[in-house]
């Protein structure tokens, strides 16, 4: 890779791109003077249907200085912006410089709205439907992508929309989830129980939840269950939210509750991460889309619905 950086390609672009518009200027100006050699009409000698023929006329004179204007506007872009191989041009502008400075900008005006709203409590601010409509944004903006825009998620994406809450669902552990991110991880038991003795825990899995189950098997996997997985579920699968150990007697788990999910969750493991926002959002906006997030599966506080699919 560092052929292709090194200070070789840097003056090697740079006299393709000066070479190409100067050749553009001497080409228009050979077309616009010069005449066919040995024609006395003034015509290029290209004829067609015996009579009409092209006249040797240079370009009008309008249309040739509008092109020059172009070469010059060219050549003095290269001088003040990048163009040149790895010269950065008398501005020094770059696309990421201009970024920065129009988020410093947006900062400035958008801070005041925020630093009002940090001040209040998550509870409180669920109820200030002006807060709910910037928790909204925030969410659709940020969120929407893993958790759907109505916030009820998908397989491998938790439904936020609900009371079922993997790390809890009390306004500070919600806050705690969006600022600094969760990793969950369900190891693969596949190797250790084999083909029949995933299946047995699968069922015994399903035992748990209330679906259809062979009870053979969910008698065999549970002596399974109570060796493998009673540290992190629980006696009775109920799961730690502390670990984030899923609820086993819901059938609304994060990645299937059937028999096939079941048996590939267990076979395979599964490895579940939800990205840190504080770094991206700021403290300020993480506290409006946390009592946003709380309010979507606390009626008696919320202010605003789940954003609807399509919503902006």
């Amino acid at each position: 890779m560092s052929d292709f950086t090194g200070g070789f390609w840097s003056i090697y672009i740079s006299i393709i791109t000066l070479a190409s518009i100067i050749a553009c200027g001497v080409l228009l100006q050979a077309l616009s003077t010069r005449k066919v050699s040995g024609s006395d009409a003034e015509t290029t000698g290209h004829s067609w249907d015996e009579d009409l023929v092209e006249l040797n006329n240079p370009l009008p004179r309008w249309w040739i200085w509008l092109f020059y204007i172009t070469i010059f506007f060219g050549l003095g872009y290269l001088v003040l912006y990048p163009g040149l191989g790895s010269f950065s041009g008398t501005y020094k502008w770059t696309s990421t410089k201009q970024y920065d400075e129009e988020v410093v900008k947006a900062e400035a005006q958008s801070a005041p709205i925020y630093e009002k709203y940090s001040k209040s409590g998550l509870q409180q601010l669920a109820a200030d439907p002006k807060a709910m409509e910037i928790g909204q944004k925030l969410f659709l903006n940020n969120c929407a992508q893993c958790h759907s825009s109505d916030a009820r998620g998908g397989k491998g994406y938790p439904n936020l929309s609900d009371g079922d809450w993997i790390y809890g669902g009390t306004p500070e552990t919600i806050k705690e989830s969006i600022a600094n991110g969760r990793k969950g991880v369900m190891p693969p038991w596949g190797p250790l129980l084999g083909d029949d003795g995933t299946k047995d825990m699968a069922h015994y899995v399903m035992s748990l939840n209330g679906m259809t189950f062979d009870s053979l098997r969910a008698a065999r996997g549970k002596e399974k269950f109570m060796t493998i997985c009673v540290a992190c579920h629980g006696p009775e699968g109920k799961g730690n939210q502390a670990i984030g150990a899923e609820d086993l007697t819901k059938t609304n788990l994060l990645h299937g509750a059937d028999e096939p999910a079941l048996i590939e969750t267990i076979s395979k493991g599964r490895t579940s991460v939800m990205p840190a926002q504080k770094e991206a959002l700021g403290e300020a906006r993480v506290h409006i889309l946390t009592a946003y997030v709380w309010s979507l599966s606390n009626s008696s506080g919320a202010a605003a619905a789940p954003a609807k699919a399509g919503a902006r």
